[in-house]
């Protein structure tokens, strides 16, 4: 059940934070609000780390295989994009869009059970739920 509430408080925090991150731009620059945020964010982790773990850094950097590590430049692009797309299309749309991509994207991932997910079976009412809610994108966007 805390994943649950943890799931959508995530979601309510991404939105806001896009609304957030895209007011900046305007003020400044893409790229430049992007690093804002990325410095802000590795201050609030390493204020975060320095309270309550502590533990070695040099485990991160013994992770293998090493393209995992990539995390943080994904990060820096998915700011960038979540941007351009609140910028273009709304909040509501584009939040809508992000998370029928996400949907599609890792249910794919974990249909090929690839980057350590344990692989799962296809099924019909994954997908058709996954067709509900971009007939719901439709539906939203109808005008």
């Amino acid at each position: 059940m805390l994943g649950f509430f943890i799931a959508i408080l995530s979601g309510a925090l991404m939105s806001i934070q896009g609304v957030f991150n895209t007011e900046v731009t305007k003020n400044s620059s893409l790229w430049s609000a992007n690093a804002f945020v990325q410095l802000t964010a590795f201050l609030v982790c390493m204020g975060a780390w320095l309270i309550t773990d502590r533990s070695s850094f040099s485990n991160v950097i013994k992770m293998e295989p090493k393209f995992m590590l990539l995390g943080g430049v994904i990060g820096a692009f998915i700011t960038y994009t979540v941007i351009v797309s609140i910028d273009n299309l709304g909040p509501a749309k584009a939040a809508m869009f992000i998370v029928i991509a996400q949907l599609i994207v890792s249910y794919v991932i974990e249909l090929l059970g690839i980057w350590g997910m344990e692989k799962q079976p296809l099924t019909f009412k994954k997908v058709a739920g996954m067709l509900v809610a971009i007939a719901g994108i439709v539906l939203f966007k109808w005008e």
